[in-house]
């Protein structure tokens, strides 16, 4: 059995109490009070429930710790080196659907550098969690990225944002990386939560993710567990800020540098329909 430490004992115990509003918000899905922040981006009442308890948790465990969180944006701590960043419902949309695919993601800053990761999925009771240097597991049995060599093997998870719906060369550059991954590989999937994504990823359910546009709490916990897991994560042109840009692209050592070379080559060569029309 794997050994937690405070901290990873610290946040799981955070999570696992939003968790549980969670879970019953969600058996009664259709009486959420719910608003629109954007297309294809909601807010409901259980994110910021959510939010609030994990604010809570970690505030008192770990008073001087500053924040990240998608629903309250940036909190100072005393200690400006530690911060927690939270994203307390990764695929809300599924959530308000009754889709049963959806996670909490909490990380752990130290000094500018992502240390420490938890994601957890509370209907399959899946806690994904991992800390630098430690490993990767998922509850408590380690996990490895896929070992699958073969690029048509591989399959790869994605995500569509809101600007591949709303901008022309951003929808061509993604159908154009999307066509060429399924036709190199076993198959695509798109579930609905990058979070997710990345710890199946982590534990060899999929042998790659990639996805523009994310935020940092999108992405931070999944970063940790690849990493441990003996996974690569990139930005999809291969640079490493990741949290800056959004562009985040994880697979297994075998197969990072081939599909990352397969998305690229895909994007360049897209040409948006208005472009074509014009033409």
């Amino acid at each position: 059995m794997a050994t937690r430490s405070p901290t990873i004992n610290v946040m799981v115990r955070a999570v696992q109490r939003a968790a549980r509003d969670l879970k019953r918000d969600f058996g009664e899905v259709e009486q959420l009070q719910t608003s629109r922040k954007g297309p294809g981006d909601f807010v409901s009442a259980a994110d910021l429930k959510s939010e609030r308890v994990l604010h809570q948790e970690l505030k008192k465990a770990r008073p001087g710790y500053g924040f990240l969180m998608e629903e309250s944006g940036a909190v100072a701590g005393s200690d400006q080196e530690h911060r927690w960043l939270i994203d307390p419902l990764d695929g809300t949309t599924n959530f308000l659907h009754g889709i049963p695919h959806f996670s909490i993601s909490l990380a752990l800053e130290s000094a500018g550098e992502l240390v420490a990761g938890v994601v957890y999925d509370p209907i399959k009771d899946e806690m994904f969690w991992a800390e630098k240097g430690i490993g990767a597991y998922l509850n408590d049995r380690r996990i490895r990225v896929s070992s699958r060599r073969n690029l048509e093997d591989a399959l790869l998870v994605t995500g569509i944002t809101p600007r591949h719906r709303s901008d022309d060369a951003e929808r061509a550059a993604f159908v154009a990386q999307f066509d060429a991954a399924l036709a190199a590989t076993a198959g695509v999937r798109r579930l609905g939560s990058a979070a997710l994504d990345l710890a199946y990823v982590a534990a060899g359910r999929y042998e790659g993710f990639w996805e523009d546009h994310l935020q940092p709490w999108d992405i931070a916990a999944g970063i940790v567990l690849v990493r441990e897991a003996g996974g690569y994560v990139t930005e999809i042109d291969g640079g490493a800020d990741m949290l800056a840009t959004g562009s985040t692209f994880a697979a297994n050592a075998y197969l990072h540098d081939t599909v990352g070379k397969l998305l690229r080559a895909a994007a360049a060569s897209a040409v948006p329909v208005r472009d074509k029309r014009a033409g």
